[in-house]
């Protein structure tokens, strides 16, 4: 039976409405193609054919280990999860929530289906920023999720909140040498390098750029917002907290996970 993108990517999102994850499902994605395709059918469910923007996850060898991944992997990002310097969200909204420590980048032009190398893309980039990306556990064990569903599924993606530049021009900083600092109620609980991302942040976009992803969402548009991955492992939360991301150079964002009035 050939792989109908629209029934698979049904059954995730019925998934995620019911908070019941039941994996791996009749009619799951069974290629980096295939998974591809669910994520674009996915994106036109809840309205975001034309995205916000990507995250790409496991472009640090950190965590590829963690994910038990031998590459990156894309997903898209809604326009109405995407928040800006800061949000107020309710804990209870997400399901085993986790949070990231992100180099992100605003996009300036379009970069149409690839391939690209690192310097095709630093044209393209108008802004890099810092960011939190908050990551959903909605999986017992990834070797029954398998790759082509985890693409479907967004890469664990649930919301993101980004900063500015801060009046800074992103040439007069050492984008490959950033370090950047996660901490949850003022206590730092993990750090790294932009360099742990495939050797330079740029080199991470330059992959989206290229990817099979990119390509079945028309490439990637001026305005969009590019997760280019975690210089950490995720940080679980067990309980409500306040998260803040900083960067060297770069202002700092924050999320706050608790009683709060937003939920996703």
């Amino acid at each position: 039976m050939a792989f109908d993108p629209l029934a698979a990517a049904g059954v995730l999102h019925r998934m995620r409405r019911d908070r019941c994850l039941v994996l791996p499902f009749p009619g799951a994605p069974s290629t980096v193609h295939e998974g591809a395709a669910a994520q674009v059918a996915l994106a036109g469910l809840v309205g975001a054919r034309v995205p916000a923007g990507f995250k790409i996850g496991a472009t640090g060898k950190r965590m590829q280990e963690y994910l038990g991944l031998s590459g990156p992997a894309a997903g898209f990002m809604e326009a109405g999860n995407v928040y800006h310097e800061s949000a107020d969200l309710r804990f209870a909204s997400f399901i085993r929530p986790g949070v990231e420590c992100e180099v992100a980048v605003r996009l300036s032009r379009d970069l149409p289906p690839g391939p690209y190398g690192l310097d095709d893309v630093a044209d393209a980039v108008g802004e890099v920023i810092a960011g939190v990306e908050i990551v959903e556990n909605r999986y017992d064990d990834l070797r029954t999720l398998g790759t082509p569903t985890l693409i479907a599924d967004q890469v664990y993606h649930c919301a993101a909140v980004v900063g500015d530049q801060g009046g800074v021009d992103w040439r007069t900083l050492d984008v490959g040498a950033l370090r950047g600092r996660i901490s949850v109620d003022g206590v730092v609980r993990d750090h790294g390098m932009s360099s742990d991302l495939m050797g330079h942040p740029f080199a991470c976009l330059a992959w989206l750029a290229s990817s099979e992803v990119a390509a079945a969402f028309g490439g990637l548009k001026a305005g969009q917002t590019v997760m280019l991955g975690s210089v950490t492992p995720p940080v679980w939360l067990d309980a409500p907290g306040d998260v803040v991301v900083a960067f060297d150079g770069l202002p700092a964002v924050r999320v706050r996970l608790g009683q709060g009035r937003t939920p996703i």
